[in-house]
Order: structure tokens, then sequence, then C-alpha cells
């Protein structure tokens, strides 16, 4: 006589199936132009939020009592700042082509917004641990940025070359953070501070002391007045850790 099993037995003695989650990290390059120069980084981050559900796409999410999209910027975008070359990075719990995803992001449409290079930065290859196999890449941080600002044509060209040679010779200036003045080495933040043509071409270093802002080096400049004149700050290319040569 064969005595009955229970149903709870018989899954303990079947073998688990463990369902593979997938978590694939792409890295995007994209440029973000005209008024689109205008919305903060939160809203930077919640439009590429919802480009991407608009793209039909399955978004990665943490985990916890409030998930949020996994979608991160190793470098935030000041407000009224172009971005000709910024970086933002995403994880999908679907795999999908590059060029696929590349077709969705286009597809969409949003004014403003330039997709650019698309890389596949890390593949999932763990049981829902959270392992993963990296082709190479590990998460974006920033290293360098280069700026442009126009000069309007009404600017004297030598005067703006007094200016650059007087921030040169400044070792720090006293900027405001968090109600507090304190000390910045302009050397640290820009090491490169140049004219070329109607352009002022900067260099601006991560650093672990104080990190000016680009406005605050047009004011230690005397060069308030580009901005309300017309000038654009154009960021043209964001370097990471990872990606240098």
């Amino acid at each position: 006589m064969i005595e009955s099993v229970s149903s709870s037995v018989v899954d303990e003695l079947l073998p688990q199936v463990v369902p593979i989650v997938v978590r694939d990290r792409f890295r995007i390059r994209f440029a973000k132009t005209g008024l689109l120069r205008w919305i903060g980084h939160r809203d930077l981050q919640r439009l590429w939020e919802r480009m991407l559900r608009r793209s039909d796409l399955q978004l990665g999410m943490s985990t916890g009592f409030h998930p949020r999209a996994r979608i991160s910027f190793p470098s935030a975008l000041a407000l009224g700042i172009e971005g000709l070359d910024e970086v933002v990075e995403i994880e999908l719990a679907q795999s999908i082509p590059v060029e696929e995803l590349r077709s969705r992001l286009i597809k969409d449409g949003q004014p403003g917004l330039t997709i650019g290079e698309i890389r596949l930065t890390a593949i999932n290859g763990g049981n829902g641990g959270g392992s993963s196999y990296s082709p190479g890449l590990g998460k974006a941080i920033h290293h360098r940025s280069e700026y442009e600002i126009e000069i309007p044509e009404t600017f004297d060209l030598a005067e703006v070359d007094r200016c650059i040679e007087l921030v040169k010779s400044l070792d720090e200036i006293s900027v405001e953070r968090k109600d507090k003045a304190v000390s910045a080495s302009i050397r640290d933040s820009f090491p490169s501070i140049a004219r070329r043509q109607n352009l002022i071409c900067v260099t601006q270093f991560e650093t672990a002391g104080v990190c000016l802002k680009v406005t605050e080096l047009l004011e230690a400049m005397q060069l308030n007045e580009l901005l309300p004149s017309g000038a654009i700050i154009r960021r043209t290319r964001l370097h990471l850790t990872d990606e240098r040569t």
C-alpha cells in the first residue's frame, strides 16, 4: 500500500528552480540643449524615467519599501548649462540589443535631447543574489569636464585675456557653501583656462575639497556680465575614470 505524500513534501524533493534575474546596465551619452537646459537635475532624472517607460522598457528597480528606477548620473549639470556629451546609466530588467535600445530612445523624440553612443557595461549573471559579469566597465565615475563659454561680440577680447590672466594669478577665492564662506583653489578645480578665438575654454577636475562652479570662476574673472549679455555655458565633454586614455 502506497502512502499518500503531502504536496509540501513533494515540493521539497523536487529541484528548486530559481529564476535568473535580468539587470543589465547601459551607459548612454546624450546631449541636453535648447530649452531643456532650463530643467534641473531631478527633473532630468524624471524625464529619463518617463522616456524609458514610454519606450516600453522594463526598468530595473531598487529594493526596499520605496523602490526607485535605477537611473544615475556621474555628474549633475547645473541649471542653465547646455551639455553636449552627458552621461546617464540605466539598468533594465530585460535583455535588449544596444541598437534596439538606441532606436527606441531616438523614436521617442524628446525635444532638446539627442541620443549618442550607448554601451552595455554590465550583464547580470546571477540568480537574484546580485552577482554580475562586467564586460570591462564599472559604474560611471566623473573624472573631469570640458566647458566652452562663447564671448559675445560686444566684449573686448583683449580685456577678456586680461581677466583670464588675473584669475590665473590667484591661488584661492572665497565662495559660499551652506551659508559659510570657504576658500577654494582655482588651480585644483580649473587647471586649464584659455581663450580660443571667441570662446573661453575651461577644464574642470573633480576635486576632493571644495569644487568650484563655472559661474563662480566667471565671477572671479570679473566677467559676470557674459551671461546676461547672451553667452551660454556649454559642457562639451564629460570624461569618466574608466574611459581615460
